[in-house]
């Protein structure tokens, strides 16, 4: 898969500025601390036990975040695509191993930024820490607690139904096995949902 870095650069600028305006010095430090990967499909970015450096920006493709229990049962944790910012958030705050590994669901390519070259940036400059506030704010709090009173107040079709308003091709691109782990249901379970919907 070709790297248009240019393209990518300016949709990893883009994400920022959604959050936040980056001036054009910071946007150079960032770029300093920031280098491309394509990663194959079946391939991890994180091994759970791993310790992170990095967080990733998707520009191209689809991921998913994993864990695995001790009797060897393997859930999904989240689904990630183009625009998102997968990471072991945990393990990059703490310096600890990750309880989880991310892995390619399809050929993928994404700008890896390095985590500690980008907190000693954040606390010299107020627009970067402007985005990570904001960014914190909205994924790691807002968006955790929606996800949370889903899984509880709403049934799976109601969780699916969403998460297709919000990635309205998924189906088509992520097997359905791992649609299911994500959902909180078993692949029978989703099958039914989509005969259903489909009447």
């Amino acid at each position: 898969m070709e790297i248009e870095e240019a393209r990518h650069t300016a949709e990893l600028k883009s994400a920022f500025d959604s959050y936040a305006t980056i001036t054009k010095e910071s946007w150079q430090l960032i770029l300093s601390i920031i280098h491309f990967q394509s990663v194959e499909k079946g391939q991890t970015l994180l091994n759970e036990g791993q310790t992170a450096k990095y967080i990733h920006f998707i520009c191209r493709g689809a991921f998913r975040t994993y864990f695995t229990d001790d009797q060897g049962n393997i859930y999904n944790k989240n689904i990630f695509l183009e625009g998102d910012f997968p990471a072991s958030k945990v393990s990059l705050i703490t310096n600890s191993p990750s309880y989880f590994s991310i892995e390619a669901l399809e050929q993928s390519i994404v700008i890896n930024i390095d985590f500690k070259e980008y907190r000693r940036l954040i606390n010299e400059n107020a627009d970067l820490k402007d985005f990570y506030i904001a960014y914190i704010e909205k994924n790691w709090i807002i968006e955790k607690e929606k996800n949370e009173i889903s899984l509880v107040m709403e049934n799976g079709t109601e969780r699916y139904l969403k998460l297709l308003q919000k990635h309205p091709h998924l189906d088509k691109r992520i097997p359905q096995h791992h649609i299911a782990s994500h959902l909180g249901i078993t692949p029978t379970q989703l099958s039914r949902i989509r005969k259903e919907l489909k009447k």
